[in-house]
């Protein structure tokens, strides 16, 4: 892992603190209980923790102090804090901090013959939220990035090949005490929604719902934002409920499925293009619905697919949800199999192709000779 200054990282959690001097696990301090939204992108905070921490605990990662025998290098920029803290809004003169972040950044990288052996390709950048890294983006084509989902960017940039989908940091409380005699007949309401109800690209699929499922007494569909009486109000909602709505949004993927999970709700993914974490190692069919566009907007018909859902199918999928949760769970300490633990093992898998690369890189006279 680099050794940035903070303004690269935790600077931006404390403004007060001015120092340069990189952070140390002594100093690390705790994620803010008032972030609201910013902490759905915080993954970049949890993975640099958890090589600070330093291993052990069924950690999948350990940060080496010697360069040479790390398999990969962790780049510890928390990009997507950085747009949501240096001028959230594009045409906010604060935003040039985040562009001159990204250009110092870059500079100091291009530096490192670890870099320049790789071109990158073995160095991990967390940025989740889709305008993360936006002005220099395209110098990252090469490395592997850590990002929800892939529905701003062309493949040449990010795809499945090189990079890793990570779960959203979930916003709501996990359910910890849910043990109810009977927890199908426990949730009154058959399907929950609560949220932004008009979005760009395929998050018009929400605008839509609002007539389509109008006049249903057991579905509630409430355009909301997220402040913290609302995300208390939402997680009450879904955990009192057999489904909850995870349309597209801005881009295919959104928090609200992982507030889902937690809170043992059977997810309903309305979704074309989405793609979720772990799945090499995660059936999402065993606890989650899939519909199409085009089944969804079918007035009636979604609504009669749910009613008619076995309830012992559903009380499986419950189960399921429960087996399963702890691995979307983020903790400083890390602990086993959380959701950072999962992300590294992912990362792992990457490690051949990577070592293929520079290892071929160092002996060829001609480089990419095939191509031409």
């Amino acid at each position: 892992m680099y050794d940035l200054p903070r303004r690269f990282n935790v600077g931006m959690l404390d403004k007060r603190n001015t120092t340069e001097a990189p952070v140390t696990v002594v100093d690390y301090p705790l994620w803010p209980d008032n972030s609201g939204l910013r902490k759905q992108h915080g993954i970049e905070y949890w993975m640099m923790g958890s090589l600070l921490n330093g291993g052990g605990n069924g950690s999948e990662a350990m940060r080496v102090l010697d360069p040479e025998f790390a398999d990969v290098y962790f780049v510890p920029f928390f990009s997507s804090l950085s747009f949501n803290t240096h001028g959230h809004h594009m045409t906010d003169p604060e935003t040039e901090i985040d562009r001159q972040l990204q250009i110092d950044l870059m500079g100091l990288l291009r530096q490192s013959k670890y870099w320049q052996r790789s071109g990158g390709r073995d160095h991990v950048f967390p940025m989740t939220h889709p305008n993360a890294f936006r002005f220099l983006r395209d110098q990252l084509n090469e490395s592997i990035q850590v990002v929800v989902d892939f529905g701003r960017y062309p493949k040449g940039v990010s795809n499945l090949n090189k990079d890793v989908v990570s779960p959203y940091v979930h916003v709501v409380d996990s359910y910890i005490d849910d043990e109810p005699q009977d927890p199908f007949e426990s949730r009154t309401m058959l399907l929950f929604f609560r949220g932004r109800t008009h979005r760009k690209d395929k998050g018009i699929v929400r605008a839509k719902f609002t007539k389509i499922l109008a006049g249903f007494d057991d579905v509630h569909y409430e355009r909301s934002y997220a402040t913290g009486e609302n995300i208390k109000l939402s997680s009450k909602g879904m955990r009192s409920s057999k489904f909850c709505l995870h349309p597209a949004g801005d881009t295919p993927s959104s928090c609200r499925l992982f507030d889902a999970i937690v809170s043992h709700c059977v997810p309903v993914i309305v979704s074309d293009k989405i793609e979720l974490p772990f799945e090499n190692e995660i059936d999402y069919s065993q606890f989650s619905l899939f519909f199409s566009f085009k089944e969804a907007l079918e007035p009636g018909y979604m609504i009669n697919q749910l009613r008619n859902f076995p309830k012992q199918k559903w009380t499986e999928m419950w189960r399921q949800l429960k087996n399963i949760s702890h691995h979307y769970e983020f903790y400083y300490p890390p602990k086993r199999e959380d959701a950072v633990n999962m992300l590294w093992r992912q990362i792992k898998h990457k490690l051949p192709g990577i070592r293929q690369f520079v290892h071929r890189s160092q002996r060829l006279k001609i480089p990419d000779w095939w191509k031409r």
